[in-house]
């Protein structure tokens, strides 16, 4: 195991408080314990070269949106801006059902932590999000269970739901596999998401 990159570590701690302050159901508070848990012992440094592409420069205006809704998210707003030059910004390698017309150019992804990150490890996955305004971002979806931290409006969808807006510090859990999707708005949507790869939770046998 590596040092961990102090800039990094100042926006793990400040996400894991914005959570604290949250309200959230209990499948959001056990993907989160697992993952902070493992988050203790820091993983290898990662080796990805920093890179942007041209839709990052809607991130200020979205980081905006995270420091006018509260003290903790002012937080993760600073650390991530601070970090965020650190980051290799890419975009999604496939498409998907109802994508917009503009989603290639108006979206990145880049991984903070897992692979191709700035930490290295196999059991968990933190990366980031961004959308231009008016993106739909296509149809996906995953094994692992997920959790995002949203910080700038924006409308999500998972399962059969219809559309909703979680507000910027809302939150949204993905069990595994679930069809899931988000668009933005008149402002650019940025969110957070913490995917835990490692051990399914263990789950209780069925009383007899």
């Amino acid at each position: 195991m590596s040092a961990r990159n102090p800039l990094l570590q100042e926006f793990l701690t400040s996400v894991a408080e914005a959570f604290s302050t949250i309200a959230v159901g209990p499948e959001t508070t056990g993907a989160i314990d697992r993952i902070n848990g493992a988050l203790q012992a820091s993983g290898r440094a990662g080796s990805d070269t920093a890179k942007r592409l041209k839709v990052c420069e809607h991130l200020d205006s979205a980081l905006a949106s995270a420091r006018a809704a509260s003290p903790p998210l002012a937080r993760v707003a600073d650390a991530f801006a601070a970090l965020e030059p650190l980051l290799h910004w890419a975009r999604r390698p496939a498409s998907g059902p109802f994508a917009s017309d503009n989603w290639p150019e108006g979206h990145a992804n880049a991984t903070i932590v897992g692979p191709g990150g700035l930490e290295a490890r196999d059991d968990l996955v933190i990366g980031v999000s961004l959308l231009a305004p008016q993106v739909r971002y296509p149809d996906h979806n995953h094994s692992p269970e997920e959790v995002y931290l949203v910080l700038s409006p924006g409308r999500f969808q998972h399962g059969e739901t219809d559309w909703f807006e979680p507000g910027i510090g809302g939150t949204l859990y993905n069990e595994p596999n679930i069809k899931h999707a988000m668009a933005s708005g008149e402002a650019p949507l940025l969110a957070l998401w913490y995917l835990w790869v490692g051990e399914p939770a263990s789950i209780p046998p069925a009383p007899r």
